[in-house]
Parts: structure tokens; sequence; C-alpha cells
């Protein structure tokens, strides 16, 4: 079973999508999802797998924390 940590991105630069891992900044390669910055996502082996919604991330980031 894996877990996930909701991640918000924080922005988009020549197809690098940065985003915020509990206050540490980490690089994703690509998406094949539109992303923004402010959105909120689930990766998995350094892929962007979905995009959720804020009421989603806060309710992941309550039970893991």
């Amino acid at each position: 079973m894996c877990l996930t940590i909701p991640l918000k991105v924080v922005s988009i630069q020549k197809g690098k999508i940065i985003v915020n891992l509990l206050g540490k900044k980490r690089i994703i390669k690509e998406s094949l999802i539109r992303l923004k910055p402010g959105d909120n996502v689930i990766i998995q082996n350094n892929i962007i797998v979905k995009k959720i919604n804020k009421k989603e991330a806060k309710e992941i980031l309550e039970l893991i924390f």
C-alpha cells in the first residue's frame, strides 16, 4: 500500500512543475494534467497522477497528521 501526500503547485517553468512538499520545494518533470499555481496534486513515482480540490487535500492531511 502506498501513502501519497497532497502537494501544492508553486510554479510551472519550462516544463518543470515546482511543488511544495511540507515546506520543501520539489521538482516534477512533466504532467499530462493541466495545472496552474495553487492547484493541489497527488504524485506517485515522481509523476502527477491526480489533481484534487482544496477540501480533499485538507481531509487527507488531517488524516495523516
